[in-house]
């Protein structure tokens, strides 16, 4: 029987269920409570360990960082050394051209780039 998960014990029990069922053919009764049962887990992890990305900034700033990137790569994307400072300096928004390219040629996911942040 499926019920919702409540605590870490029900947790472990509905991981350790889902690793026996991991093999169950496609549209048996196996596989239907192996859905429902991933789709709780999902929900229980969502409330208990919610995801927050980083501010737009942080992000821009974290990718620079992980790929070796500096302010001159960013204005050359941008098209600007200036504008690119402005905007990791929050002195200008983020606009939807910017993040575009950022997301397109850098590959920084766009829910990264649209969040709110303190100028």
């Amino acid at each position: 029987m499926i019920k919702k998960i409540h605590n870490k014990q029900e947790y472990d029990a509905a991981v350790n269920c889902i690793h026996e069922l991991w093999n169950a053919e496609i549209n048996s009764p196996q596989f239907e409570y192996l859905e429902n049962l991933a789709s709780l887990i999902d929900s229980y992890e969502r409330m208990k360990w919610p995801s927050t990305f980083p501010d737009p900034i942080s992000a821009i700033k974290f990718h620079m960082r992980q790929k070796d990137l500096n302010l001159t790569d960013l204005g050359d994307l941008l098209g600007s050394p200036l504008y690119a400072f402005e905007i990791l300096n929050k002195k200008q928004p983020l606009t939807f051209p910017v993040i575009w390219k950022l997301s397109k040629c850098w590959g920084i996911p766009t829910e990264s780039l649209i969040g709110s942040y303190a100028s």
